[in-house]
C-alpha cells in the first residue's frame, strides 16, 4: 500500500485534502461542544498520528508534541516539510517505535482499512495510547465489519459519528 501513496503523494492534498479538513473539523466542533468530549484535545498533550499522510491531522490540533507515522517515505517527506515541528518516523501502524502509554491522544484518520493487519494495528494503538482516541475509517471499506468489532472490542466508545464517508469514534481505554 505504500507504493500506491509514494506514487500519488505530490497529489495527496489536491485529491484528499478537502474532505480530511472538514472531517477534521467535525472533529474538532464535536470536541468542543460535547462534554463528554472536553478532554480529548489539551494544549499539553503529546499526540501521535497513525497514518499521517502529508500531515493535515498531525497540524491540525493545538498541542504540545505531535508525532506522524506512515508507511509511505513519500507522504512523510511531504508532512515534513508541511509541519517542520512535528516529529515523523517511516513505520507501520503494527509495529510502532514508541513506549507503552507514551501519548496523550492518538488519532487514525481514514487509515485503518489500509493496515495490513487491522487487530495488531489498533492493539498498538491502544498500547502507546494513555487513554484518547480519535479513530475513523472508510464506511465503504470491505473491511468495515471486521473494523467496527476490533475497535467496540478494544476501547471503550465514548461517541460514533457518521461522517459523508467515515466513520469516526471517539474511544477511550
Amino acid at each position: 500500500m505504500s507504493n500506491y501513496y509514494d506514487g500519488i503523494a505530490k497529489g495527496y492534498d489536491e485529491l484528499h485534502g478537502e474532505e480530511q479538513l472538514i472531517k477534521l473539523e467535525l472533529i474538532g466542533k464535536e470536541i468542543k461542544t460535547d462534554s463528554k468530549l472536553k478532554d480529548f484535545i489539551k494544549p499539553t498533550y503529546k499526540l501521535l498520528d497513525v497514518g499521517c499522510g502529508t500531515g493535515i491531522s498531525t497540524g491540525f490540533f493545538k498541542v504540545k508534541e505531535k508525532y506522524g507515522i506512515d508507511p509511505s517515505k513519500e507522504l512523510i517527506k511531504i508532512a515534513m516539510n508541511n509541519i517542520p515541528y512535528g516529529h515523523y518516523k517511516i513505520c507501520s501502524a503494527e509495529h510502532l517505535p514508541y513506549k507503552d502509554r507514551q501519548f496523550d491522544i492518538v488519532l487514525s484518520l481514514t487509515a485503518i482499512q489500509n493496515f495490513d493487519d487491522i487487530e495488531k494495528g489498533l492493539n498498538e494503538i491502544r498500547r502507546v495510547g494513555k487513554g484518547y482516541y480519535i479513530l475513523t475509517f472508510l464506511k465503504k471499506s470491505l473491511k468495515h465489519v471486521q473494523i467496527d468489532t476490533a475497535i467496540q472490542l478494544n476501547f471503550d466508545v465514548i461517541k460514533k459519528v457518521e461522517e459523508d464517508k467515515d466513520l469516526i469514534y471517539f474511544c477511550k481505554n
